[in-house]
């Protein structure tokens, strides 16, 4: 079963599926980020999803905006440009501009203000404030999306190329089904893997801090939103249907390039901690990610490590723009969309998250202490200050390796070999060879501080790579302070 049947074989199967797709931060903002601007949260500084964390701030209006990837393809290669949906979380914010700030970059403006909704939202149409209600057939929020991207391509301009970017809210909370969908998949729940409601032994406190076995109202809370999720997905379904139809009346389908993704993984029930995403395992940092178009074989998938850093170099690249003259981490798939045969690729990629909370303590929960947020009822809370973290996550013919670290007092370090164990349950961070930690301390040490071309260099289990012990004893007095002292 799958919310998404028409996805699967409009996109899919008449393309190619990317099996190890990853958000360098598993959570929206900082990965919506990325996306625009082909870069690790380190070099755009999108730490959260508030003002503070730079979402949607001014600071990154002004320094990250005018090159992100959009602004590059209209100012650049001539394209026009469309935007519909959920832009960053914080957009629209008094603070920031109101929905009246439009983006450089974008021709056609139809962004959600604030944070997800179905219905009674405001979209900024073009700079302009447009309220909705709830009213199904005028206001169902991914239906409406649908209907604004048949309306451009039904008019746009048929002597530019296009560029769009349809970003459903769906399926984020508050998970409003459309009225049809209600129904749907009544006897699924959420997956019962390995990892399912046990606890989290040897890891992050954080994780240890879920009750364990959860409680039958926790389970049944996130069995629910599974299935509402699910629901949301079916009118995402039905808009992709639409837009392919579309693309085929108007003769564009067979020259066009369709991506389809998500901005973070979601987790429910894996290690008692009911549902969000912002944490370091496979189940929040992993994303769909498959792609149709021109000279892509159908029914294809692709195992390479890639991630959404790399969507902007990928674009810009299809457009014909030089990748060299952008500030870019990620790398360009289109060798890997056409099939190149030996394409040299990264083994590698960098995960990092700051982690948010209050500096009080949550009042339904004080003896957690100060620092904790988004406290279920039985006081299992899903984030906190330090809550902070960077990872090298690796992918090579001989290894699949994940290796963390935490800046807490302890400076946590969880390592888990996903060969033996896909589901992340050992952390073998105190029974590893000695020599791989040190060098996965050290690309971390790297890939933290690496701009561009720099984040693009060999891995640790690359043929190419150097590494030399020597580097390890200059370092060592950062070591537990490099978040800090670079203040992400």
């Amino acid at each position: 079963q799958t919310p998404l049947k028409k996805t699967n074989a409009l996109i899919a199967q008449m393309g190619i599926t990317f099996l190890n797709a990853y958000v360098p931060s598993a959570l929206c903002c900082p990965s919506r980020a990325s996306i625009l601007t082909g870069k690790y949260p380190h070099n755009h500084h999108v730490v959260n999803n508030t003002l503070e964390g730079n979402c949607s701030s001014k600071l990154w209006q002004k320094i990250q905006e005018p090159y992100t990837f959009p602004a590059l393809l209209k100012t650049m290669c001539g394209y026009q440009t469309f935007f519909a949906g959920k832009y960053l979380n914080e957009y629209g914010a008094e603070d920031a501009g109101g929905v009246g700030h439009v983006p450089p970059g974008w021709s056609f403006w139809y962004a959600l203000e604030k944070n997800s909704k179905y219905y009674n939202y405001t979209l900024s149409v073009n700079g302009k404030a447009r309220r909705h209600g709830e009213n199904y057939s005028v206001d169902y929020l991914t239906d409406v999306l649908a209907n604004m991207s048949l309306d451009f391509l039904e008019y746009k301009s048929n002597f530019e190329p296009f560029f769009m970017m349809i970003s459903t809210p769906a399926p984020h909370s508050p998970w409003t089904a459309a009225p049809q969908y209600t129904k749907s998949f009544q006897n699924v729940s959420a997956p019962r893997n390995s990892n399912f409601n046990i606890h989290g032994k040897n890891k992050h406190w954080l994780i240890r801090q879920a009750k364990t076995p959860m409680t039958n109202s926790s389970i049944q809370f996130l069995d629910d939103a599974y299935r509402k999720r699910w629901q949301t997905l079916l009118s995402v379904d039905d808009l992709i249907e639409k837009l392919v139809k579309k693309l085929e009346l108007n003769g564009e389908l067979d020259n066009t390039y369709i991506f389809y993704t998500s901005d973070n993984g979601f987790h429910t029930g894996q290690f008692s901690l009911p549902i969000d995403k912002r944490q370091l395992y496979e189940f929040d940092i992993k994303v769909p990610l498959l792609v149709r178009g021109p000279g892509i074989k159908p029914n294809q998938t692709n195992k390479m490590l890639v991630a959404n850093i790399d969507l902007g170099p990928t674009i810009l690249d299809i457009a014909g723009y030089d990748l060299n003259k952008t500030q870019m981490d990620g790398m360009s798939l289109l060798p890997l969309l056409r099939g190149d045969k030996n394409v040299t690729w990264r083994s590698d990629f960098l995960v990092e998250y700051q982690g948010e909370g209050y500096n009080g303590s949550d009042p339904t929960c004080p003896g957690l202490g100060p620092g904790v947020t988004h406290c279920f009822p039985d006081c299992v809370c899903e984030d906190s200050y330090n809550n902070t973290y960077a990872c090298v996550r690796t992918l090579s013919t001989s290894w699949d390796l994940q290796y963390c670290e935490f800046d807490d007092r302890e400076v946590f370090v969880e390592v888990y070999n996903l060969t033996a164990d896909p589901h992340q349950i050992n952390n073998i961070a105190k029974t590893i060879d000695q020599e791989i930690l040190e060098k996965m301390n050290y690309r971390l040490m790297m890939l933290q501080s690496c701009s561009g071309a720099t984040c693009r260099t060999p891995g640790v289990f690359d043929p190419g790579y150097r590494f030399d012990p020597r580097l390890m004893f200059s370092n060592h007095g950062v070591r537990a302070r490099r978040f800090s002292a670079r203040s992400l």
